[in-house]
Parts: C-alpha cells; structure tokens; sequence
C-alpha cells in the first residue's frame, strides 16, 4: 500500500534551484513506487469548504511576485483524472464531508513545485485539494481519513506546506538554524512519532515556539500535515525523510505516513 507524504514546498525559488533539498525531491520521486495519481491538498488553496479539481487539463498559476523571470516560464501541463475525481467525491458523501468541484482552477506553486520535483515529466494524474484553516485538526484529519483507502489503489495523497513557515522571521542572510525553530519540529517529531493525535491536535498551545513557529494567523502551511496524516490512519506510522532549513527557520521536512 503507497504511503501518504507531507512535502514543505519552501520557497518558490526552488522550482530553478540545485540543492540538497531539490535532489532529495528528485530522487524521492525516482525511489517511490509510481502512483496511479496523485491527490494533492495545498497550502495556497485556502477555501471554506472543501474544494476538488475536476480540471481536466491544469493551467500553471504564478501566485508569487518579485522573482526572476525564469520562474515564470515554468509549465507544469498536468492533466486531471475523472475517475478519481469521482472517487474522493464519493468518500466525501458517503463520511458526510461538505465539498464542491472546482472545474477551472489551476495549480498553484505549492503544489506545481512539489509536484515537478518529484515527477518532471507531467506525466501522473493530478487532483489538486483546497484546505480550510478555520475547521479544527480534528476536521482536518477526518477529511483526510476519509480518502483512506485510495492508497489501496496506489494513489498518492499529498499534503504540501511547512511544518515551520513564519515568512515575518525568516532571515534571508542566515544559514544557522534559529532554536526556536529546531525545537518547534523536535517537539512535532517526538509526537508524530507516536502519533499522539491528543497532543497534535493541540500543538497551538502544547508545542514549544508554536506561535512563531506556526503563527495564529498563518496555519495554512501546517495543516496539510494532518489531511496527508488522516489518509494514513489505518497504519499509523510516521517516518522522517528529511529535514534541513533555509533563511533561518524556513523548514524542508518531508515526513512519510503509513
């Protein structure tokens, strides 16, 4: 059974960079068995209820400004999949889940990054999945679980973000880790490790440094942790595949679910 996979997708630099973090991606995705399709819930698709694309043919969106204009020449021509898309919907009403399709939407860099990373060649089904900030980690996770057994069918869920994404502390000329961020994922490691969901679930106020970590405001890149988490509920295992930083605290964890 394919695992379910949190990505940080980090900065929109990293689609033209050449790193220990970009090759890790690439070589991830060379390593893993090939999904069917992959469905994708982004920290830049934030919605109040549930969204899934039932784009047949994605649009490459820029949502980022100020950078070179080689970023902007990027194509990522994924295509959709109809019959999944009519899979999770079916999940959702039958586990009384609210949700709508969303028929012209393309895919945002947090997910076209990820996505090109691992898979270059376009050439993997995508259904791309809003996330809602305002539904509690509870709601989250069980939006999550109910797309459980797609990884049955080797479909890979992904859940793109950043366990610590503050963009008001990052320090773009610092190379040495700030402690508050190590120890911010230190504390989410000890505890994904067990899958204690009590203590995740209340991470705002258990978890050393959340607030700077994950800022009241700005939970959208954290989130995607427990959708990705939820679609692995039936092997609740939770492996560390990589982790570094960047500009002090931005973090490039990539965890593996079930």
């Amino acid at each position: 059974m394919i695992p379910t996979l949190f990505i940080a997708h980090g900065a929109p630099l990293l689609a033209i960079e050449d790193n220990d973090y970009t090759q890790f991606l690439n070589q991830l995705g060379q390593k893993m068995t090939r999904p069917k399709a992959v469905v994708l819930f982004s920290a830049h698709w934030e919605t109040g209820i549930q969204k899934v694309s039932e784009v047949k043919d994605y649009e490459t969106i820029y949502d980022f400004g100020g950078f070179p204009n080689e970023l902007y020449q990027i194509r990522y021509p994924a295509k959709g999949d109809h019959k999944t898309v009519q899979e999770i919907k079916n999940f959702f009403t039958e586990n009384g889940i609210p949700f709508e399709s969303e028929t012209k939407r393309g895919l945002d860099h947090g997910a076209w990054i990820v996505l090109r990373l691992l898979y270059p060649n376009a050439d993997i089904p995508v259904i791309a999945m809003s996330v809602n900030p305002c539904l509690t980690p509870e709601q989250q996770y069980k939006i999550g679980q109910s797309l459980r057994t797609l990884r049955a069918n080797n479909i890979l869920v992904i859940g793109s973000g950043g366990t610590v994404h503050n963009l008001r502390a990052v320090q773009f000329q610092e190379n040495q880790i700030n402690d508050w961020a190590l120890q911010f994922d230190q504390w989410l490691e000890k505890h994904l490790m067990k899958w204690d969901l009590d203590s995740l679930y209340q991470y705002d106020t258990l978890a050393p440094n959340a607030s700077l970590a994950v800022p009241p405001h700005g939970n959208e890149h954290f989130i995607p942790i427990f959708y990705a988490m939820g679609a692995a509920d039936e092997v609740r295992k939770a492996t560390l595949l990589h982790r570094s930083y960047r500009y002090g605290n931005l973090s490039h964890s990539v965890w593996q679910f079930g």
